[in-house]
């Protein structure tokens, strides 16, 4: 698979199967994220990979009811970073984020291409999710994210999750977010 099909075929699911993934492609995920661009190469992102029973339990505790689809997962993703580990902007702006949802981005097309599911949530407690992996106080839990291969089993979707498994979302047309030379003028 080529990166523009990976990118076309990347999608949010939800139906996932409990079935391990291997650690060839655990490591080829963590490799995918780690060759990521970032601000001066300062490789913000820390990840607790949970993939034992336990660790899983307890990840599986900081997720929020409407996600309960993802308490299947084989594999979940904490994934935190702190602004001093990287650039901060002229105008006091963090780019912390910017470089760890790269990383992220990275991964999913990565697990796409190798026939997994990868699905950032923002549904869970990133307190909690703190306090049980030992994430130090000074970084951010940005997301998590539930890693798997995709199943077809949707008995802990909901309706509308059900229906949103069956077609890509919508996309806003081009002009909406895409200007041409200056602000307000679309780019079709």
């Amino acid at each position: 698979m080529d990166v523009a099909e990976a990118v076309r075929t990347r999608r949010a699911r939800r139906a996932i199967s409990e079935r391990p993934v291997e650690d060839d492609k655990i490591e080829a995920l963590i490799e995918a994220a780690r060759l990521s661009a970032s601000c001066f190469n300062n490789q913000p992102w820390r990840i607790v990979l949970c993939k034992g029973q336990e660790a899983l339990a307890k990840a599986k505790e900081t997720l929020s009811k409407g996600n309960v689809w993802a308490t299947k997962a084989p594999l979940i993703l904490i994934v935190s970073a702190k602004p001093p580990d990287d650039c901060q902007l002229s105008d006091k702006r963090d780019y912390f984020l910017f470089s760890t949802g790269l990383a992220i981005g990275q991964l999913e097309l990565r697990a796409t291409e190798l026939g997994l599911l990868a699905h950032p949530i923002a549904g869970y407690d990133p307190l909690k999710a703190k306090a049980i992996f030992g994430i130090p106080e000074e970084n951010v839990v940005i997301t998590c994210v539930i890693v798997g291969y995709p199943g077809t089993d949707d008995s802990l979707l909901s309706d509308k999750q059900k229906e949103a498994e069956k077609v890509r979302p919508e996309r806003k047309p081009v002009g909406d977010n895409f200007f041409l030379d200056r602000w307000g003028n679309p780019y079709h």
